[in-house]
């Protein structure tokens, strides 16, 4: 059977703001908590209906402050809604940037959350147009 991989399933981010990046991916991204296993650390699982796409892991030390931490350049989720998400954004005075995908069919919204991990919603191109973005 060949390997399919079809969606991002979640991504970990370690955190010494839990409670800021809870509230802020529940303001800009519309993604709450809900349920997650009874672990013996600090935590938050955000979804994105009813799959958990963003495990927080609330950590004491600023994340990156050891050479040994990992890091992450971005991540991706792909969405509809774009003119909504601009808008969102422009609100509450984020920085982003949009960006169409050379020679593919993609829009991107950049973001960066209050740690500063850059993440990119994907949207078609034609919703962009749509949307006059």
């Amino acid at each position: 059977m060949k390997l399919n991989i079809r969606k991002l399933d979640h991504v970990n981010v370690r955190t010494s703001r839990l409670d800021e990046m809870v509230a802020w991916y529940g303001e800009i991204l519309d993604m709450h908590p809900g349920p997650r296993p009874d672990f013996p650390f600090p935590g938050a699982w955000l979804y994105c209906g009813e799959d958990a796409a963003i495990h927080l892991i609330g950590v004491d030390v600023e994340p990156g402050s050891d050479p040994n931490d990992l890091k992450l350049e971005h991540f991706a989720l792909s969405a509809t809604g774009m003119a909504a998400l601009v808008e969102r954004a422009k609100s509450a005075g984020e920085r982003f940037d949009v960006r169409k995908v050379p020679d593919f069919p993609i829009a991107q919204v950049n973001l960066w959350d209050p740690d500063g991990n850059h993440i990119h919603i994907d949207f078609t191109a034609e919703e962009a147009e749509a949307a006059g973005i």
